[in-house]
């Protein structure tokens, strides 16, 4: 998939990925990404090793005590049990978004937010919101501009909006500076995994009054 990949992510959400420092949500649609994308994930893979090579030049740094008998004693706990999850072979969800869904499409627990689009929250750590989002072919996301980060990663479909065409792989990185009105592809429905970690700027009256309900 990487050859049709033309929106990739920035280097400040790859270092921060690989750092450990982007909400979790950002961290899901990173790793989804990655997931798809030659390109990226060689470049997260250069990061990763900077930092490898970062932390063996620290000093080190005083353990509290009791660090080494609690350590001992997880590792001869093992690892937590836990019961497998059937996982669909060869579906739309990458690894990294099917853990998080439980499954693959099917799995998804849809609500409707209006004119046939679709969401599902799915959950993460403070800082931020993912959910999948789901566009019927030639329908429109209301005009909007944003308080902060939106990053919208598309699994199936296309959309366009004032930034051009995104399709399956491509990521739209979006934040204060940009306004849009994303619109699905005739055809196939657009499937797409978000992240905000704020809420977004409506213009229209109606999506401003829904916005708390649907905690877009």
């Amino acid at each position: 998939m990487t050859d049709s990949i033309h929106h990739h992510l920035t280097d400040d959400l790859l270092l921060g990925y690989a750092a450990g420092t982007l909400p979790e949500a950002f961290s899901l649609v990173v790793a989804t990404h990655l997931s798809l994308c030659d390109d990226c994930r060689a470049q997260a893979e250069a990061f990763d090793a900077l930092g490898g090579s970062v932390i063996e030049t620290l000093g080190s740094a005083r353990l509290a005590e009791g660090s080494l008998e609690a350590t001992l004693q997880r590792i001869a706990a093992g690892p937590p049990q836990e019961r497998p999850r059937p996982r669909a072979r060869g579906g739309l969800f990458p690894a990294p978004l099917q853990d998080y869904v439980g499954g693959d499409l099917a799995a998804v627990r849809w609500r409707p937010v209006g004119m046939g689009v679709r969401q599902a929250i799915l959950p993460s750590g403070p800082g931020a919101t993912a959910r999948l989002l789901y566009i019927p072919g030639g329908a429109a996301v209301p005009d909007h501009g944003h308080r902060g980060r939106e990053l919208t990663l598309v699994l199936q479909g296309a959309f366009r909006d004032e930034d051009g065409r995104f399709g399956p792989g491509d990521v739209e990185i979006a934040d204060e500076a940009v306004e849009h009105t994303p619109t699905a592809e005739p055809g196939q429905p657009c499937i797409c995994l978000a992240a905000t970690d704020a809420p977004l700027r409506f213009r229209g009256l109606l999506p401003r009054l829904a916005q708390p309900f649907f905690r877009i």
